[in-house]
């Protein structure tokens, strides 16, 4: 059972190649053109996206070692993502799928995140908590099965990711500046400064507040003292790093005792944060959980995790037709 599988949802774009669930391929091309702009321009995703996809496609099965004639699906990211972007790799995936005469299976680009748990072992077991975090999206997911999902926690605003990279601009870092912000943490004192945490209902966040607190908070800092920023720049990316941090997990852990479950992973570009990922280790040995953190590969938008999805929608018969277009906001239940 081989399926090609696309991703497209924002700068990446990316394909790989799964056969009867091992992954033999997982090729990403970014885009350096955004840099420039301090963050993504989708008309400029979308043409680098059709520059990209070809090859891209062409490298993931030279890799794996299977012809296009050998492939039994082609999967792809229906969304949720930037609607250039997700139409490049849909219509590709749809002409590819239609001259191969072969099925198509959409997938969801945050269920797919989930999903990237069980690329390698060992994987969560039922039920699992998942928090899902990156520039576009914050949600606590309730894993019931490998397709059955549920939201149960999600932001109310923007985004941590979202949080990390104005941070990042603010302090003059350039784009994509939530690694950077990582980064200059690991030097920094986490309680050099304190930012005001948001109180949201049940398992819901809020970072529009404390994103715009930074900003007051580094102007008054400025206008006293020119150089404030770069006199204090690890502490001041270790104390917002450690606020957004707290947030997340203080609304992990009330969701985690709650559901009395033990099985917690996290998922998406903002898994990559070397803080957050020692901070959840670490509340998972006071809580007694099992933690699962995906590679550093896997964390990222990829076209892997895709194909993980994709093959256990295969396995329950899961395909879509040729009239399926993208859809940009793609959120909720995902089962």
């Amino acid at each position: 059972m081989n399926i090609l599988a696309i991703e497209s949802s924002c700068d990446e774009t990316s394909a790989a190649v799964i056969s009867n669930g091992k992954i033999y391929s997982n090729i990403v091309a970014g885009q350096l053109i955004h840099e420039r702009f301090g963050g993504v321009v989708p008309e400029l995703a979308s043409r680098a996206h059709q520059q990209h996809i070809l090859p891209v496609v062409e490298n993931a099965l030279e890799k794996a070692k299977v012809t296009k004639n050998q492939l039994n699906a082609i999967a792809f990211t229906r969304g949720p993502g930037l609607l250039g972007s997700l139409l490049v790799g849909t219509s590709f995936a749809k002409a590819m799928a239609l001259g191969l005469n072969i099925p198509l299976i959409e997938v969801n680009h945050i269920q797919a995140h989930v999903l990237a748990h069980f690329i390698d072992e060992p994987a969560p077991a039922f039920p699992f908590l998942c928090l899902t975090v990156s520039g576009g999206h914050t949600q606590i997911v309730l894993v019931r099965s490998h397709l059955d999902m549920e939201v149960i926690g999600e932001t109310q605003d923007d985004a941590v990711g979202e949080a990390f990279d104005k941070t990042a601009k603010l302090l003059g870092l350039p784009y994509p500046g939530g690694p950077l912000v990582d980064k200059y943490a690991q030097q920094g004192n986490p309680e050099a400064f304190e930012f005001p945490l948001s109180e949201m209902p049940k398992y819901n966040f809020s970072f529009s507040g404390i994103k715009t607190s930074i900003l007051y908070f580094l102007k008054a800092n400025q206008a006293k003292n020119p150089n404030f920023i770069e006199e204090n720049m690890a502490d001041i990316c270790a104390s917002v790093q450690h606020a957004l941090i707290k947030m997340l997990l203080q609304k992990l852990r009330k969701a985690a005792r709650e559901l009395n479950i033990k099985e917690v992973a996290i998922a998406g570009g903002v898994s990559a944060n070397s803080g957050l990922r020692k901070a959840l280790q670490e509340l998972g040995e006071k809580e007694r959980w099992k933690v699962y953190i995906p590679q550093f590969q896997y964390c990222t938008d990829n076209a892997g995790m895709i194909a993980m999805a994709a093959h256990f929608k295969y396995l329950k018969g899961e395909f879509t037709s040729q009239e399926v277009s993208p859809l940009p906001r793609m959120d909720g239940k995902y089962s």
